[in-house]
């Protein structure tokens, strides 16, 4: 039996992740920043015969970051999947102008997180038999594709853009730098999900899917991951993304 680990476990992708692995018998390790307000999460763990364990875990918080790892010791994990994130949005993130503050909050959340938590977590990663890594990005966080017309809301998220390509850029090196200690990092787009994140826009959209349909392609990249996909940026179902 696996054991996954899962950042942002509380709710849309994050949460249809830690149901399909705990389905498929792996133990899952489901961390969120508030787990008292994590009613769905919650009800799951209770009915899922042991298999969910529930973490508290801020990624923004260096000392919250340090406290997983004291928690879990030296466990073998098979696969870690970084998955929390926030869209820094409302606060101003556009050409005309940007919220200092915000754009900082949103690099750390995004960005420096993932990283902290993968160096965290590196030795129960080497200690598991799958060495996954996997940080879920987004395209918005692609420079070669150009996100203007027809894309207004991405138009209006610098932040969250340039944090996105400050992660692809990290799990690219990680890739590089641990590759001989056989971790095998993944850098995903999961798709135009109706979620929170995603906000309005995603509801009545004909090219948005569910969190259910985007875990089942990000699982399925997961498994098919190896040497010559490690550190490559892709679409949920396997499309390459330029960097």
């Amino acid at each position: 039996m696996k054991t996954v680990l899962i950042t942002g476990a509380n709710r849309g992708v994050g949460l249809a992740l830690v149901r399909q692995y705990a389905v498929d018998e792996s133990d899952v390790i489901a961390c969120c920043r508030e787990p008292a307000k994590a009613d769905e999460l919650q009800d799951f763990a209770e009915s899922s015969g042991g298999r969910v364990r529930i973490v508290q875990l801020d990624v923004g918080g260096p000392t919250s970051i340090t406290a997983l790892k004291s928690t879990l010791g030296d466990a073998p994990i098979d696969i870690v999947i970084n998955n929390a994130g926030i869209n820094g949005t409302p606060k101003d993130q556009s050409a005309a102008r940007i919220d200092p503050e915000n754009w900082v909050t949103t690099m750390r959340v995004n960005a420096l997180g993932p990283i902290l938590i993968s160096q965290a977590l590196i030795d129960n990663l080497k200690r598991g038999s799958e060495k996954k890594l996997v940080a879920i990005s987004s395209a918005y966080g692609s420079s070669g594709k150009y996100f203007g017309e027809g894309y207004a809301s991405a138009s209006n998220r610098y932040a969250y853009r340039a944090s996105k390509a400050a992660l692809n850029n990290g799990m690219r090196g990680l890739a590089r730098d641990w590759a001989d200690d056989g971790v095998l990092v993944g850098i995903l787009d999961p798709g135009f999900v109706r979620t929170g994140m995603a906000g309005e826009s995603a509801l009545g959209s004909s090219s948005s899917i569910s969190p259910d349909e985007s875990a089942r392609g990000i699982k399925d990249r997961i498994r098919l991951l190896g040497p010559e996909t490690s550190g490559v940026f892709q679409r949920f179902w396997g499309e390459p993304i330029p960097w």
